[in-house]
């Protein structure tokens, strides 16, 4: 058992760790076009250096949880780090699309190992109630901030040095992380020591690829496209049969009864949705500074702030606190309201908008998510047996990466139609004022998604009183007693 000093030192080290995986997810998304620039890559294939990441790290998310269940948290923490060291060089280092390609994809493969192992090490090391809210607090400012830090740390990188160096800054990070994980990360748990079910991962893998890519190739083959109705098909039939597996293997690689529970069911739906419309919007922003507003990869990043420092304030500040008088229902509730609040006034954005009025849209939405968040995280993963650690922490992480692959899809499908139809139909509008136009249909789809969120927690999460909260001295029995 490790001292109270070491466990937070172990915190600190596997929060750097959960922000080097959720960097890489924003990182490229600046750095982009002068990574095409310079390797000559065509606009159609552009796509896949961010799909290539978001395919291997949604699709193996459930495998790599139980992988850490089987052969050590730790171990496999400690590996997927050095292996996500390695081909982050390998990226920078790229010559050509396909080595870069290449490179993303095992990023995904490392991350897909690394963020269950994560997230399970911290809710195995804290259990007692008020600890755990700080613990998961710190997790979740660091987990939902880390989009816009990519953001910021791509537009400065690329400006003021290369493309290549959103690649090579991941490196240090992992190395501080194996460094620091070494001497005071301790695996608590007990390890699944039954084989692995093979049928499960091929079926759960593909699946979940071929449904990430249907949402991927309606960008450009549209949503009635033979592919993108091929994909879902495919996808939904393998991940049925899946399902179906999983209630006769003996050792299967989803047990159903992490997701029977209605309060864990109730967080991996929430944060589907809400990372739905949330990625998204990541997404149209950086699209808004850069097209509508003319500013630079570097204004652009920064103008993200806002929003990183609120998520950061509402984790830490409004969600851990509230854990320690409120139940999780209206913690969820009230945060995902706020933040459809916020996106209602991203809508009201035009092209003379100024920073302030971004700036109060922007804070808006980052107090509500990361108030949301924060309890989301724990309540998915509260209450698990030891075994199934991994696999409940990578059901929550793999409903924010397939939410927000489906999201990224979904919202820009709908901001380019819709821009294109209001340039045909308003004679007089410019280009950008049709993307100001797009942009506003696709908040308001965002704004009812996350709407769907609080509802569907507002139904599903079981009541609490005050006094039988996460911060009550019987938390432990708030899963298991339903």
């Amino acid at each position: 058992m490790t001292s109270d000093s070491q466990r937070w030192r172990a915190l600190f080290f596997i929060s750097i760790a959960q922000l080097m995986v959720v960097l890489d997810s924003a990182v490229m998304n600046i750095a982009l076009p002068s990574a095409q620039q310079a390797l000559h890559f065509s606009d159609g294939s552009r796509q896949w250096v961010v799909t290539a990441y978001g395919l291997a790290f949604g699709a193996l998310l459930l495998v790599g949880g139980r992988i850490g269940d089987m052969v050590g948290r730790k171990r496999v923490f400690l590996w997927a780090l050095a292996g996500f060291a390695i081909v982050s060089a390998i990226g920078g280092l790229a010559v050509n699309a396909p080595m870069l390609l290449i490179a993303r994809a095992f990023q995904g493969v490392f991350a897909a190992l690394l963020a269950p192992a994560a997230l399970s090490l911290i809710s195995l090391s804290f259990t007692r109630p008020r600890e755990r809210a700080k613990a998961f607090g710190v997790f979740s400012a660091v987990s939902v901030a880390g989009g816009a830090v990519g953001l910021i740390a791509g537009g400065l990188l690329t400006e003021y040095l290369s493309w290549r160096f959103s690649m090579f800054v991941l490196v240090p990070i992992a190395v501080v992380g194996i460094l620091g994980a070494i001497p005071t990360v301790h695996d608590t748990g007990e390890r699944h020591r039954a084989r692995l079910d093979v049928p499960g991962v091929l079926l759960a893998t593909v699946g979940l690829v071929a449904v990430v890519h249907g949402f991927s190739s309606a960008e450009s083959d549209g949503w009635t496209g033979a592919l993108t109705i091929a994909s879902f098909v495919a996808g939904v039939l393998l991940l049925a049969a899946f399902i179906a597996a999983q209630a006769r293997v003996r050792s299967p690689l989803l047990p159903l009864r992490v997701l029977t529970e209605r309060n864990r069911a109730a967080a991996y739906l929430s944060v589907t949705l809400a990372a739905v419309g949330l990625f998204g919007m990541f997404l149209l922003l950086s699209y808004y500074f850069q097209q509508v507003k003319g500013w630079s990869p570097v204004q652009a990043g920064l103008a993200f702030m806002p929003l990183a420092v609120a998520q950061i304030v509402g984790a830490t500040q409004v969600g851990a606190r509230l854990a320690h008088r409120l139940s999780p229902r209206p913690i969820m509730v009230g945060g995902y309201l706020v933040t459809a609040v916020g996106l209602v006034l991203l809508t009201r954005l035009d092209g003379g908008s100024g920073f302030l009025e971004i700036a109060v849209a922007e804070t808006v939405v980052g107090l509500g998510v990361g108030a949301a968040f924060m309890p989301a995280m724990s309540v998915a993963t509260h209450g698990v047996a030891p075994q199934d650690a991994g696999v409940a922490s990578a059901l929550i992480s793999s409903s924010q990466q397939v939410g927000g692959s489906i999201g990224t899809a979904l919202l820009n499908t709908v901001a380019t139609s819709s821009a294109a139809a209001y340039l045909v139909s308003h004679g007089g509008a410019t280009v950008a004022g049709s993307q100001v136009h797009g942009f506003s249909l696709a908040y308001w789809l965002a704004t009812g998604v996350v709407l769907a969120a609080a509802l569907a927690t507002a139904v599903m999460v079981n009541a609490r009183s005050p006094r039988h909260t996460p911060a009550a001295d019987d938390a432990p029995e708030l899963v298991a007693a339903h």
